[in-house]
């Protein structure tokens, strides 16, 4: 599998793994950009917003998820995409990438790889530990949004 294709499929794997029957009630985004006009701007692969319920509070005391896709050691290596902004945050990855770069792994950084039943789905095999978040929940769902909206708008 090429490096593009492994992307490919980590990619989709991430989706499902993120929303796995695609409900509205699920608020996610990929591509998701941060300080766009400033001389070193992040994008994040895929972020997940998971409120804790319907309410202000609840919306307030929602937790983010951020996922990096990493198709090879070379990529993971790259300093491109490591961008971990979220309260919980996870690389997503091969096992055999795993196995090669698992001692480069930060301590709260989660990993996810595809099962083994014929990578049908992700698997935990890290879990990730609580960081604290540095953006405003503001900042955070507005760049969700915009990222969102402009998926939506390219399908349009």
């Amino acid at each position: 599998m090429t490096r593009k294709e492994t992307t490919a499929m980590l990619s989709a794997l991430t989706e499902s793994y993120i929303s796995p029957t695609n409900d509205t009630r699920i608020y996610w985004a990929k591509e998701v950009t941060f300080d766009y006009y400033t001389e070193h701007p992040i994008r994040v692969d895929y972020m997940k917003f998971k409120p804790v319920n319907n309410t202000i509070s609840g919306i307030e005391k929602g937790d983010f998820y951020c996922f990096e896709i990493k198709s090879c050691p070379a990529d993971f290596k790259s300093k491109n995409g490591h961008n971990f902004i979220g309260d919980f945050n996870y690389y997503v990855m091969t096992r055999e990438t795993f196995e090669q770069v698992q001692e480069l792994i930060p301590y709260k950084v989660g990993v996810l790889v595809p099962s083994a039943s014929l990578f049908q789905s992700l698997e935990v095999i890290k879990k990730p530990k609580r960081k604290d978040r540095e953006r405003s929940i503001y900042e955070m769902l507005l760049m969700m949004f915009r990222s969102a909206n402009r998926d939506r708008l390219k399908k349009g």
